[in-house]
């Protein structure tokens, strides 16, 4: 750098450019620079500045945290009062407000302000290949609407002069708010200096900050492991990350912005007539907006819109309680005029509360498939999220235990969606008299085994294994299930038929069932009777993977179950192998090898699974060691060489040691199959693409594991490739 000068432009340069990497990253999320890159050019920018500290300015990227933490947060005087929204709760109240709407703008069709611009321009003459809506109630023109998601976070209004961010308020109570500019300043999807064409000199835009679910999450998790409190939900998080007096504590939040209009804007302003079009002009100067906001015309539109949004609501990534619909043309909202607190050319369409507040009348404990114990909380009913909620998961003892959860307390309850409602938080306050904590029943509570937690686990789990008539059903379900043993037509409620009318008490009663007394439950009859009794004989020939999946070993997914049934070739010498042994197994770990030892163990198990190995059958192989030797290794290093495979031990699979990816869909098999076919060659088949993926195979529709085995250069192998692959290795 030869001078000052040189200095002074390679800054603004830097600057800049950093400017639209923020934006293309934090508002567009789609970034052209790899983060090392970037980083990059923010250390030479902090270089220079250190270097030439005349050079600083207030929009600088690398003054957004620099402010020194604050006692207070000063008032600030709204010029245009942040009004409240009017409420609608259902679609009658929507279309009042529709019809309110167009009964004070005259059912002006084709004139006044709603001609002015171009929101109503009247059916198109005939041939011209134009839709209108051009009839509501009565014939009446339709009215123009915008549809905006009413995000779930703290309004903010924020003040730029000659392009540059000079104030961030909150809103307050309409009329005044509290300066956070220096938390705002913090806030990566916020820009510092507005970008694109001239804006005008001075402009205040509203918007809502408020933190995406899975930075919420991050940040929660954080929390637990430092052993401090957790924060209620998303929008209780951003308020109070906004609100801090040190505007690094806010620089650590993952908080975020979506724009929504405008407030006082100076004289110069030349901005569009419509508020899409508003919308539009802010994200061209850099300011976010979101995607989901749509131009509707009339109140059936609006209502579409509502549901439409209603279903992709849990899929967001950040909460919302409602919609927004406002009259698209503003100069029609003049005429529309508003009232003390809320505009009359806006209403809030809210969704059903997800959160209520009732009392937890008692806790019983449920046992699933695996044997977990759950405690459920009993509540006096309360609406949530559109349904009566009468129950609700308090997950585990460690949860309960943190948020400290009594039978009395006042507690509240969260439904998302069709997640199961949940409670979140009790009412310290309204706690009564004389309750106690709880704790989970050191034995099951439905068939009296031992209830024993793991080391380093939350969960109390039932050792009773396929003895548990609580885990039975489920038990069967898995054991019939298409990736276990498969049993054609053993469906869910059949299942719970042949329970419950003590036909089935374990799996292996399953092969004992007769065509007779299977036409005789619900819904069989003589034809389905018949098709069940051959899917069962099918299932008996079958392989060892299989059947060690099946039985629902606790830790045992397929991929173990087939290192399991390879390393060792038959049942016996699994049955008898102790955890040194079962360790040495490729993927078997301690853990997994104490729950085999355990399950085996059980006598009531091993009765069952006597029973299993007189009516099913499978081919047994010779055993498939890899080698782990320590021996062959010392001796190695020790002539300064590699180990090398015993010379006693039997050849590695062909695929030994490769691991595979399958994405889309196969023409020729099923991806099942073709998992089984890999395993059984000695790879491993996993479910997502890293740099240690040997090969990524991708049939139709392979969606995003694709992308990133582009990306990280791994090898893509069509249908065609893998059959290839499969015929070589097969064929050895």
């Amino acid at each position: 750098m030869s001078g000052p000068g040189d200095a002074a432009a390679r800054a603004a340069a830097l600057r800049e450019a950093i400017r639209r990497h923020d934006h293309r990253y934090y508002v567009l999320d789609d970034p052209e620079i790899a983060d090392h890159e970037y980083d990059a050019l923010m250390r030479e920018l902090v270089a220079l500045e250190e270097e030439y500290p005349d050079l600083v300015t207030p929009d600088s990227p690398t003054q957004r945290v620099g402010a020194a933490p604050s006692a207070s947060f000063p008032e600030v005087v709204h010029r245009v009062p942040m009004l409240s929204l009017a409420n609608a709760f259902d679609g009658d109240e929507v279309r009042a407000f529709d019809r309110r709407i167009r009964e004070r703008l005259g059912a002006q069709q084709g004139s006044g302000a709603q001609q002015s611009s171009g929101a109503q321009q009247g059916c198109a003459g005939e041939g011209s290949g134009a839709r209108h809506n051009c009839a509501e109630e009565g014939g009446e023109p339709a009215v123009e609407y915008t549809g905006e998601v009413k995000i779930d976070g703290v309004a903010i209004s924020l003040v730029y002069e000659g392009g540059r961010l000079v104030r961030g308020a909150t809103r307050g109570d309409g009329a005044r708010g509290e300066d956070v500019t220096a938390n705002v300043r913090t806030i990566r999807a916020v820009p510092l200096r507005l970008l694109g064409g001239a804006p005008p000199a001075r402009l205040e835009v509203r918007g809502e900050i408020f933190m995406p679910r899975a930075g919420f999450e991050r940040m929660n998790d954080v929390q637990r492991e430092r052993g401090e409190r957790t924060y209620v939900n998303p929008r209780n998080a951003a308020a109070g990350a906004l609100r801090q007096l040190d505007p690094a504590v806010t620089a650590g939040r993952p908080l975020s912005l979506y724009c929504h209009g405008m407030g006082a804007v100076s004289d110069d302003a030349a901005l569009p007539y419509r508020h899409s079009d508003v919308l539009d002009t802010l994200a061209s100067w850099g300011l976010p907006v979101s995607p989901h906001t749509k131009v509707l015309d009339g109140a059936d539109a609006c209502l579409a819109y509502h549901a439409e949004m209603g279903r992709c609501r849990d899929s967001l990534g950040y909460d919302i309680d409602g919609v927004v619909f406002k009259l698209n043309d503003l100069r029609a909202r003049e005429v529309v005029g508003q009232v003390s607190r809320a505009p009359r050319w806006a209403v809030a369409y809210k969704f059903p509360a997800q959160e209520a507040l009732t009392r937890l009348i008692g806790i019983d404990v449920q046992v699933g498939r695996t044997g977990t114990l759950t405690p459920v909380a009993r509540l006096e009913p309360v609406m949530v999220g559109g349904a009566t909620v009468t129950n609700a998961t308090l997950h585990n003892q460690d949860e309960i235990e943190r948020k400290d959860v009594r039978v009395g307390d006042a507690v509240w309850v969260r439904r998302a969606g069709d997640v199961i409602p949940e409670v979140i938080r009790i009412v310290p306050e309204r706690r009564p008299e004389g309750t106690e904590p709880f704790r989970l029943p050191g034995r099951c509570p439905v068939c009296g085994s031992e209830a024993a937690r793991a080391e380093g686990e939350v969960a109390v789990r039932c050792t009773g294994g396929l003895v548990c008539p609580a885990q039975r059903k489920q038990a069967i379900r898995h054991f019939a299930s298409r990736r276990a043993l498969d049993v054609e037509g053993l469906g869910w409620k059949l299942v719970d038929q042949l329970v419950e009318r003590g036909m089935v008490s374990t799996v292996a009663d399953i092969f004992g069932l007769e065509e007779d007394r299977l036409a005789e439950l619900d819904r069989m009859g003589e034809k389905s009777a018949r098709n069940l009794v051959e899917g069962i004989g099918r299932a008996r020939r079958t392989t060892l993977d299989r059947f060690l999946y099946a039985l629902g070993i606790r830790d045992v997914g397929e991929a173990t179950a087939s290192a399991l049934a390879a390393h060792f070739g038959g049942l016996a010498a699994l049955r008898k192998a102790d955890a040194d042994a079962l360790t040495e197994v490729p993927d078997v770990g301690p853990v997994v090898a104490e729950s085999v030892r355990r399950f085996f163990d059980d006598p009531r198990n091993e009765a069952i699974v006597d029973a299993l190995t007189r009516e099913l059958s499978w081919e047994e192989t010779e055993p498939v060691r890899t080698e782990t030797g320590s021996e062959a290794a010392g001796q190695a290093a020790a002539l300064g060489q590699a180990a090398a495979p015993s010379r006693t031990a039997a050849p590695p699979p062909p695929l030994a040691g490769k691991t595979f990816v399958l994405t889309g869909t196969l023409d020729s098999m099923s991806r099942d199959d073709a998992k089984r076919r890999l395993q059984a060659l000695g790879a491993k088949v996993t479910g997502s693409v890293s740099k240690r993926t040997d090969y990524v195979v991708a049939g139709e529709s392979p969606g995003s594991k694709l992308d990133k085995a582009q990306s990280l250069g791994v090898p893509v192998l069509g249908e065609g490739g893998l059959a290839e692959l499969l015929r070589r290795a097969e064929d050895g």
